[in-house]
């Protein structure tokens, strides 16, 4: 299509508008820079309004036929290429409805003098919301390389908007030096996938038929490039630095949407863009997403600082998303397209169930901090009593998150594990062998994130306070419990309505893989993924179930048995006192997954002595990788460093030498 030319379809050109929208709203706030309650209050909620007509727009696309743009809004020659397809309208749609709830809860959240001015953090968070739409929309190299680097550069300064904490600008700088080395192995596979034609369209390398071997090229650049933003292991060590020194919201957008631009981007290459799947793709996909996943949990176990245990629970939750995505690569490299349906299901529906219940984890985390200026939860404590709306929202996102019925994560997850256990024998007798184990893993996973949520909601809310202050903490102001509201919300209809969530996810994976689970599905209220011989879920009559339970244990010890209540203080085991010491705390709770798991860890360790006047003990717990991987990195960068350095003496006769012995030895080279 020529470079001036225009051509939208109404859907998409309603897409490209809402970011344009969300741009303008940036621009409105720094127009108004200091005026905080305009920013809040109006320019918060005006994005949450543009973010639900995202998915309004986007929802109906998903059956549609793709629809293309070009805007004549590059450099000459170079116009962008947008699309909107089935998978960029799913996207989409996680994109608008997480960050719905989150901006309705920003319009709450930040107050004043908070580092960066209201005005300039309404812009960079408008422009990060149209720059991850904006990516799942382009439709070639420039408009997606662009958008990607806007990106990470508006959630950079996001993450530094307290730029005065100098652990803050070290987290920042972490994150904006992987990103762009995951940059850099996105923009070789692109030049990969172009094939040498100098046509950088998505539409032309969709032609490419490029040889197995410079498809396998291409595939493990688009593992690094999309794995560094992810937060695959060995690139996750961004991660549990730069989202616990974001803001809370900034925080929920980045653990809950902005790592789904990179599983969409992966996507995009492994499946769109590529020809065909090789089966050791999947395997080495499989194989990184279960090390993933099972570190991420492993490592959240152990945490005693709020943020940091959601940020580590967010490395193990894109683990388990691209083992699905690995399994189905798998199973489409062998033409197995029905189970490569389901297991891909599995993961697209995980991606957006993580995108909910994580945003409500940590704006709820974020409401406790304001409330409490705590992050450690060996200060925290019985906040349920102070706090019982933030309270009952972060309960429901813990159970979800821990993968429990009738929420959204348990559908996820349940899908997953169905297409480990339920699927026909492979051609490779190790692979058949291999898939049972795994399925035992991603068990074995799910059981430690349900230990990890009962910590985090157990120590923070439950039992007594651990300091005197907590008496005094705050409740959710109206703000913030509207946009608590609506992810929990999400949660919900993810979990009770999982049939219609295939019949949306239907036209992703028919466009990918070539099938789909619709024809699976047992109605409108009961989920099928196999066969109804095999398995099923009915989410409403267990939610049924579980309501009639309760309220037939009511009737029972309220009515029949003695109908009066006594209240007593509860037993402990005859100590005469209570107290917040008496309570587990953070690092005892984790300590038995700190024993089993030890080799996982670089654990040092302060022991007292019997002689000791005030004994303290002490363990630390590191990350081999940092140590391994990135310490001697960063040493041989400092030494290269201070070699250069040596070079510039700042004589002007050093620099003459310097060029006559380049001119020498380029002759030298030329003349043999």
């Amino acid at each position: 299509m020529p470079g001036g030319q225009v051509s939208a379809a109404p859907q998409l050109a309603a897409a490209l508008a809402l970011a344009a929208a969300w741009i303008v709203l940036g621009v409105a706030g720094l127009a108004a820079l200091q005026r905080f309650v305009l920013v809040a209050r109006v320019l918060f909620p005006a994005g949450a309004a543009v973010a639900i007509a995202l998915v309004v727009v986007a929802l109906p696309a998903v059956w549609g036929t793709p629809q293309t743009a070009v805007l004549p809004i590059g450099l000459p020659g170079l116009p962008f290429h947008f699309r909107l397809d089935a998978l960029s309208a799913l996207f989409l749609m996680v994109i608008g409805g997480a960050a719905a709830g989150v901006s309705l809860f920003s319009a709450g959240y930040f107050r004043r003098a908070e580092g960066t001015p209201p005005g300039l953090l309404c812009f960079q968070y408008h422009v990060f919301l149209a720059a991850m739409a904006l990516v799942v929309l382009a439709d070639d190299a420039y408009a997606f390389m662009v958008m990607w680097e806007t990106m990470a550069l508006a959630s950079f300064f996001l993450v530094t908007a307290n730029h005065r904490s100098a652990e803050i600008r070290r987290a920042g700088y972490l994150y904006l030096l992987i990103a762009h080395l995951g940059a850099i192995a996105i923009l070789l596979c692109f030049g990969v996938l172009q094939a040498n034609t100098g046509d950088y369209s998505f539409a032309n390398m969709r032609l490419q038929n490029l040889p197995p071997f410079w498809a396998s090229i291409a595939f493990v650049l688009a593992l690094v490039g999309f794995g560094a933003k992810a937060g695959l292991v060995p690139l996750h060590v961004w991660l549990p630095e730069a989202h616990p020194a974001a803001p809370s919201p900034v925080s929920a957008l980045m653990s809950g949407v902005m790592l789904k631009t990179a599983v969409y981007g992966f996507l995009r290459v492994a499946y769109d863009l590529l020809p065909a799947q090789i089966w050791w793709w999947g395997v080495l996909v499989l194989a990184i997403g279960l090390v993933t996943a099972l570190f991420g949990v492993v490592f959240a176990a152990v945490q005693s600082d709020m943020k940091r245990l959601l940020a580590w629970s967010s490395v193990e939750n894109i683990g388990l998303i691209f083992a699905g995505i690995g399994l189905a690569l798998l199973f489409a490299a062998y033409g197995m397209d029905a189970v490569a349906a389901l297991a891909l299901t599995a993961a697209l529906y995980h991606v957006a169930s993580h995108a909910f219940f994580k945003s409500l984890l940590f704006i709820a985390t974020g409401a406790v901090l304001h409330a409490t200026s705590e992050r450690s939860l060996g200060r925290l404590g019985g906040l349920m009593r102070v706090m019982p709306w933030v309270g009952w929202a972060t309960l429901l996102g813990v159970l979800a998150s821990a993968g429990l019925p009738p929420l959204g994560g348990f559908v996820s997850e349940w899908l997953l594990l169905q297409s480990f256990l339920f699927t026909p024998h492979l051609p490779n007798s190790f692979l058949n062998m291999l898939v049972p184990a795994v399925a035992a893993l991603i068990a074995l996973v799910a059981a430690l994130a349900g230990y990890v949520m009962v910590k985090f909601y157990g120590v923070v809310f439950l039992g007594q306070h651990r300091e005197e202050k907590l008496a005094g903490a705050h409740d959710a102001g109206p703000w913030e419990r509207t946009g608590m509201l609506w992810l929990m919300a999400g949660c919900v209809a993810l979990g009770l309505l999982p049939a219609q969530g295939l019949d949306v996810l239907a036209p992703v994976t028919t466009m990918l893989v070539h099938a789909s689970l619709t024809t699976l599905a047992g109605g409108n209220w009961l989920l099928v993924p196999v066969s109804i011989e095999r398995a099923s879920y009915a989410p409403l009559f267990f939610l049924a179930g579980v309501a009639a339970s309760f309220a037939l244990a009511f009737f029972l010890v309220r009515r029949l048995y003695h109908g009066r209540v006594r209240r007593a203080p509860a037993w402990d085991c005859g100590h005469p006192w209570q107290n917040a010491r008496m309570q587990d705390t953070a690092e005892g709770f984790g300590q038995p997954v700190r024993q089993i798991f030890e080799p996982l860890f670089r654990m040092q360790r302060e022991l007292p002595t019997a002689f000791d006047a005030r004994p303290r003990y002490a363990v630390e717990v590191g990350d081999h990788f940092w140590h391994w991987l990135y310490l001697p990195a960063a040493r041989a960068v400092e030494a290269t460093a201070r070699f250069v350095g040596r070079l510039q003496q700042g004589r002007i006769a050093i620099y003459l030498l310097y060029s006559f012995a380049t001119v020498i030895a380029l002759l030298v080279w030329v003349t043999r």
